[in-house]
């Protein structure tokens, strides 16, 4: 069998691993990834937005089933274009991978499904977001509309920072085209939680929880990141919760996506506020999380592959259900100092050759191969997934290891997890 992973992250680099384990005599591509798919797999020199390089190379090796790591790709329709050549692939169409392409989109479906969230409205007029941001209270969130890297979502403090960032989104365009539309919405307390399902458009199957952590320094302070770590299982996610969750949001989503003729079949991630009147939609994405991936994925005792092949291939879930993690999993990402400001990339990298085994994963995001040297490549630079029987131990053995990642300038949260674990 010839399978083909698209992206260059540390959430490729936990996919590869898991479906190298699900399918031991399988062949393996990463395009273009990095020198951890490289550990378990074949890197070939192919842009994850090269949407005619990927194509050809997939009808040229045969490849039996293509997974999408990234939201880019899928937004400028990837997954359309393998299936009107008849190639199996694993991600939803560019209409449906909207729920992330687009903040405004997604929220008036949300709207429209009557899917609990955030009291909001969308401005392409920065005037008129900055009279509605002083008519709500503080502190309120503004959204860039556009995909913006995990990046694009503010939150105000007070009416004067709500007015800065839609100058700078809107009028500086410090985000591109992402941020000429905005999205400005009101700010929901309660805990975090991502939840990511499999679905074939009308089923859906639910991973283990996670919970990431965004800000840059400890104790949850400093500006948004791509996510500094991440934990699952998650305290208090039971069964119920995860029923209401499918009832009450993602079952509405893909009947209201369905009914628009864009049928969902991919990953999809809820992004959730456990609020004082239950699960409020954050937001949606149309791919797993990076860095929750790296802990999810590995304890997924079941295998990814046969769901993935079956949706791939057109068919259905056919009632797959994942068993419930045994252990929990925590990652600890080890980052440029400068994150998520401009980073020095070349900097020589030293990951000890014992650090990787059973009770420890070892996950490449920025990085490369310079000259055959092992150097940084991005801001975040290596996820260190730690295992245990419980979150405390899982976090010991991932900052064990974090501490033992070294390259001029290497930082890391040394508190991810610290709400479950004190």
């Amino acid at each position: 069998m010839n399978l083909l992973v698209v992206g260059s992250g540390g959430r490729e680099h936990a996919l590869i691993r898991k479906l190298a384990a699900d399918a031991p005599d399988a062949t393996i591509f990463c395009a273009p990834g990095n020198p951890g798919t490289a550990q378990h797999g074949i890197n070939v020199p192919i842009g994850a937005t090269d949407m005619s390089g990927l194509t050809r190379f997939a009808r040229a090796e045969a490849v039996d089933l293509t997974v999408v790591g990234p939201e880019q790709p899928l937004a400028d329709g990837l997954a359309d274009a393998f299936i009107a050549l008849g190639l199996p692939i694993f991600g939803p169409v560019a209409a449906a991978a909207r729920l992330e392409a687009s903040k405004s989109f997604s929220k008036r479906l949300m709207e429209e499904c009557g899917i609990p969230t955030a009291r909001f409205r969308v401005f392409d007029d920065p005037d008129e977001a900055r009279a509605f941001a002083a008519e709500l209270e503080p502190p309120l969130v503004v959204k860039a509309s556009g995909l913006a890297g995990g990046k694009g979502a503010v939150v105000c403090a007070d009416h004067s920072e709500a007015d800065s960032t839609i100058h700078d989104l809107m009028e500086r365009a410090t985000l591109g085209t992402a941020g000429a539309e905005v999205v400005i919405e009101e700010f929901m307390t309660g805990d975090e939680l991502s939840l990511f399902f499999i679905t074939d458009g009308v089923e859906a199957a639910a991973l283990a929880p996670a919970r990431d952590h965004k800000r840059r320094f400890p104790g949850d302070l400093g500006p948004n990141t791509g996510g500094m770590g991440a934990y699952s299982p998650v305290h208090g996610t039971d069964d119920a919760l995860i029923e209401r969750v499918l009832g009450e949001i993602v079952e509405p989503v893909l009947a209201g996506l369905a009914e628009q003729g864009s049928p969902y079949r991919g990953f999809l991630y809820a992004g959730l506020m456990l609020t004082a009147e239950g699960p409020k939609v954050i937001e949606f994405n149309c791919r797993l999380g990076d860095p929750e991936t790296q802990a999810v994925l590995p304890l997924l005792e079941d295998g990814l592959l046969e769901p993935l092949l079956a949706i791939g291939r057109g068919g259905a879930l056919g009632g797959w259900r994942p068993a419930a993690p045994t252990r929990a999993a925590l990652t600890t990402v080890v980052v440029s100092g400068t994150y998520p400001g401009k980073v020095q990339t070349g900097l020589p990298i030293d990951v000890p050759a014992d650090l990787d085994g059973s009770e420890l994963h070892v996950y490449h995001s920025g990085t490369a191969f310079e000259d055959g040297h092992l150097v940084t490549a991005g801001g975040r630079v290596i996820g260190v997934t730690g295992f245990g029987s419980n979150l405390q131990e899982a976090a010991a053995r991932s900052r064990a290891g974090a501490a033992r990642i070294r390259f001029e300038g290497a930082d890391w949260r040394p508190d991810i997890g610290h709400s479950e674990i004190g």
